[in-house]
């Protein structure tokens, strides 16, 4: 592949990878450091490719196996009952309406493990089957995590969200 070719496909795919990345990972280094590392993937495996149609998901998929490598690093999967790093505040999530933007935002205040299962199954489209091969955790782990980041994630769209928007006198 020639090096323009290159620039232009990073250029094209770095904001949409850079965006996968960050709903697995929280660090700006661990981010762009998988970024890069999907890239480098790409680029050298291009030839794998069997079908160009595909390539945007190909690229996705490898931008998130880099990130679940980084996470097995730090992550222990098998442990879902973890506190929240931090209480959203409701400042934080735009009460007009609530938004992609604010739910993938509100991901963040998700234990690793339950966020990484949620993205995998709700975002990705992966099997709790899948989920458990990619991260070596039985099924029924997968099944919990997704259940305990589902009841984390209400609980924190009706405390930010509802919580907010009735202080601001509107109703649902």
């Amino acid at each position: 592949m020639h090096r323009d070719s290159q620039r232009k496909v990073y250029e094209l795919m770095a904001p949409k990878l850079y965006h996968t990345c960050k709903r697995y990972l929280k660090k700006e280094e661990e981010i762009e450091e998988a970024v890069a590392d999907a890239f480098f993937t790409i680029f050298t495996k291009l030839d794998q490719l069997k079908e160009t149609k595909a390539f945007e998901a190909w690229a996705r998929r490898i931008a998130v196996n880099q990130c679940l490598m980084s996470l097995k690093k730090n992550v222990n999967f098998n442990i879902y009952i973890e506190d929240m790093s931090r209480a959203a505040e409701p400042s934080e999530v735009q009460s007009a309406g609530l938004e992609e933007e604010d739910l993938l935002k509100l991901l963040t205040y998700l234990p690793e493990g339950c966020r990484t299962v949620f993205n995998l199954f709700a975002i990705e489209g992966y099997s709790h089957k899948e989920i458990a091969a990619m991260l070596n955790i039985s099924e029924g782990t997968s099944k919990s995590q997704l259940n305990v980041s589902r009841g984390k994630l209400k609980e924190l769209v009706n405390n930010v969200y509802y919580l907010n928007e009735n202080s601001h006198g509107k109703s649902r």
